[in-house]
Parts: structure tokens; C-alpha cells; sequence
């Protein structure tokens, strides 16, 4: 977890920062998404965890700066910036959302205040770590719509866009509710559940698909899933009824996963293997989850992988990161971007949470004038965290029950809903004031 993890830019400005003695100002950035991708109605935020334990451990290692050194566009400055940034640490303050909180475009998840080099290095990395793991949650958590109440595991690690990811992926999942992961990794770093069996080259590699059955049976005991369809599905299922318990359940990963799991129903319950589960796979999204269970499938458990690892129908957000304040001794400077369609608001604000919209306000504005939940916390001040974060398993209750009690509309897997935000008026009118400002500069 390096801090030279971003962008070449992002150290070109601070050797420039440097060098125009611009280290003691002090800037207040902001990380949101621009918009919500089309067939979103609400993100999940997530990530924070990463996020603070780089801040934490933020610092340039010696042979990253002789690397630095080395490049040309390094070649006019000074030698001094390399000291500095030797000695370089975050010793800013942070404010988020907690994980598990939906929230909408333009709210912050999270405000970064520190002086201007550090916030501005740190960029790459936030933005990284928090987009990427909402854009995860968000996806697990319609997918959990979706199922109504039938338990997901998250699937997709061998199709995430690199080892690293998959492991995030799955903590992202698990935290938006899925009952856990295959990726052993994850479980271990992250005390998350870990759920599977045996693959299809199982089956391939016995003589007798029963004696792979049988082999499988004897290493897991009660955790036994069969995996039916590798020859043929029935004949699965007949095979797994006759060898009987224990067993947990049967697996189905292809084919016409409705109608294959009534009869193999019928099938396990005619054995007396009622309490044997029936868990399905293939390419499974929230569209495809939503249809089995409106028509009744009797599947008791759901895999998910590449659809929910790399969110594959909105696999990136658009996360930014915004400059909004600039402090320079005592002097207080706002600051906004005004260009179409990528205009952003100034100052450091606050959301506040009603039962019916959000509120975004200054962060200065009193907290008497608003009567909802205010959603901001905390967590570093001066480079250090104020208390330990909360384990995952409370973010992840966190998430069901703040999903859960977003309006129904809201849940909606096909129609685009906007939940209401509003702007305090006196946001408003500060970003207007500071508009007429900059136009009257550039005229």
C-alpha cells in the first residue's frame, strides 16, 4: 500500500505546490459521484475501511523516491521536495459516510482536509478504493433484492479484473448482505463466510461419477453440495437421492435453472432428502434472479460471480474528487467548478437524512437548522483515527436495514426513480456569489 499508488500528476502538482511554498495551505477536498449510472437508483457506500488504513500508513519509501528522482519531469526540481516528501505523512482530518449507507449523486461519501500536497496525492488512491467497492455493494445489494430473502454468495473472484479485486469484491458483497464468498483469501482477511465444494474437473477426474460423489461425501459430511450437470442433471440428482445423507444440498450450474429444479425437488423430496438445499449458478444477475423467483423456482441459495464481481453492467462510477475549500493562514477561499455539466458546489457540507429526502448543507451551518440525520462523521483528525472503525459484520447490518428502509420505489430493478436531494439555500446562495465572482474575474 504505496503512497507513489497514483497518478504521475498528482506528485507534478505537489513538486509544484512545493516549489511555488503553497505546503502550508491547507485544502478541503470532497469524494462523490458525479451520477448514479443509468439503472442505479442508489449507491452503497463502501471502501472506507481501505481508505483510512492507507492514510495511516502513507509514506514514500526510499527507493520509490529515487524512482522519482530518476524521471525527466522530475529533472527542475529541487532537491529539497525529496526530503520532504521522505518525511511526508497524512496529517489531515477525514469525514464519511459510514459503510452500508446508500446514498445518491453528489453527496459526499467522504471530505478530506489536510495540507494541499497531501490531500491532493491521496486522490488516486481514494477514488480507487471507495468507487470500486460501492460500485460492488450497489450491485450486490439489488442482486439481494432481487432474491427476496434467498441467500447469495458471491461467486466471482476468478473473473474480477485482478487478484486483488476479487478479494475487495467480496468483501464489498458480503457487506451489502450476501451470505458470503468463495474466495478463501477474503474469508481469512475479512472473517468472512467461505462456501464451495467441488468443480465439474472433480467429477471428470473419477472413473464413475458416482465414485466421485461418494470420495466428496466422505471429505465433507454434512457440507456435502453435489454438483448434478457435469454429465447429465437427472441422472445427478437420482445419484445424490440414492447416497442420501449427509448432505447439505445439490447444485445446479447450467441449463433451464426453473424447470431442472423441480424435478430435482421432487426428486431429493421423494428420497426424503427434504431438507437438502438446492443452490443455483450460471451467469446469474439480478434480472435473472428476479425471474427464478417470480416463478416459484425452488431454489433455496444463489451463486453470483462475474455480474456481481466486476458489476458488469455499470462497471465503474463516476467518482470525483473536488477541491471546494482552500485555507491560507486565517483566509478562507471557496472554491467550485461552474464548466457544463461538471459543476460542483463549494464549501465543506453535511447531509442530513428525512424519511422521504436528503438535505446537503454546509458543513458550517448549524445543526439546530436541520432536524434530519446527519451522515458525516469523524473518523481521522490530525492523521489520527478517532476511534476503531466499525467490524464488518455491523457495517453489513448497517447496509441491510438502511436499504431495507429506503422507500419501495426506490428498490425498483427496472424503473429509474430519483430520490429527492436538496440544497440549503444558503449553499445555494454561496455557490451563486462565488460564480459571479469568477465571471467577473474572467470578463
Amino acid at each position: 500500500m504505496s503512497a507513489i499508488n497514483t497518478d504521475l500528476y498528482e506528485l507534478t502538482m505537489a513538486a509544484g505546490y512545493f516549489c511555488a511554498r503553497k505546503t502550508d495551505e491547507v485544502a478541503t477536498f470532497e469524494l462523490s459521484v458525479r451520477r448514479l449510472p443509468k439503472n442505479r437508483n442508489f449507491l452503497v457506500a463502501a471502501g472506507l475501511e481501505q481508505a483510512v488504513e492507507f492514510l495511516l500508513n502513507f509514506k514514500f519509501l526510499p527507493q520509490e523516491i529515487d524512482y522519482l528522482r530518476s524521471l525527466a519531469q522530475f529533472k527542475n526540481t529541487p532537491p529539497e521536495f525529496f526530503d520532504f516528501l521522505a518525511a511526508l505523512r497524512f496529517t489531515g482530518d477525514v469525514f464519511a459516510v459510514p459503510e452500508g449507507t446508500p446514498v445518491f449523486a453528489n453527496e459526499p461519501l467522504a471530505i478530506i482536509r489536510a495540507p494541499l500536497v497531501e490531500a491532493q496525492i491521496v486522490e488516486t488512491y481514494l477514488l480507487s478504493t471507495f468507487a470500486f467497492q460501492t460500485s460492488i455493494a450497489s450491485k450486490a445489494a439489488r442482486c439481494l433484492i432481487a432474491a427476496e430473502g434467498r441467500s447469495i454468495v458471491e461467486f466471482g473472484s476468478r473473473r474480477a479484473h485482478s487478484p486483488a479485486a476479487g478479494v475487495l469484491a467480496a468483501r464489498a458483497a458480503y457487506l451489502a448482505g450476501c451470505a458470503g464468498t468463495s474466495n478463501t483469501e477474503a474469508g481469512m482477511r475479512f472473517d468472512i463466510p467461505v462456501f464451495g465444494t467441488a468443480a465439474h474437473s472433480w467429477t471428470m477426474a473419477f472413473p464413475t461419477e458416482e465414485e466421485s460423489f461418494r470420495t466428496l461425501q466422505r471429505l465433507l459430511g454434512e457440507s456435502t453440495v453435489f454438483l448434478l450437470d457435469t454429465y447429465d442433471t437427472m441422472e445427478g440428482a437420482r445419484l445424490a437421492a440414492r447416497l442420501g445423507p449427509p448432505v447439505w444440498g445439490v447444485r445446479l450450474d447450467s441449463g433451464d435453472l426453473g424447470a431442472l429444479s423441480r424435478e430435482v425437488r421432487r426428486i431429493l423430496d421423494s428420497a426424503g432428502l427434504r431438507d437438502a438445499k438446492i443452490f443455483a449458478s450460471n451467469d446469474l444477475n439480478e434480472d435473472r434472479l428476479a425471474e427464478l423467483v417470480r416463478s416459484g423456482a425452488p431454489i433455496d441459495a444463489f451463486g453470483v460471480g462475474t455480474e456481481l464481481a466486476t458489476s458488469a453492467d455499470a462497471p465503474s462510477v463516476s467518482a470525483v474528487y473536488k477541491l471546494v475549500e482552500l485555507k491560507r493562514g486565517t483566509a478562507l477561499q471557496y472554491t467550485a467548478k461552474f464548466s457544463d455539466e461538471k459543476s460542483t458546489l463549494p464549501g465543506a457540507k453535511q447531509i442530513y437524512r428525512y424519511p422521504d429526502c436528503d438535505m446537503i448543507a454546509l458543513y458550517s451551518e448549524c445543526n439546530s437548522d436541520f432536524k434530519g440525520q446527519p451522515l458525516l462523521r469523524p473518523i481521522i483528525a490530525h492523521g489520527d483515527l478517532l476511534e476503531p472503525l466499525p467490524p464488518l459484520e455491523k457495517s453489513r447490518s448497517t447496509a441491510m436495514s438502511a436499504v431495507a428502509a429506503l422507500p419501495e420505489e426506490i428498490h425498483s430493478l427496472e424503473r429509474t426513480i430519483t430520490y429527492p436531494v436538496e440544497i440549503s439555500t444558503r449553499l445555494l446562495n454561496l455557490a451563486e456569489s462565488l460564480r459571479a465572482e469568477v465571471q467577473a474575474l474572467s470578463s
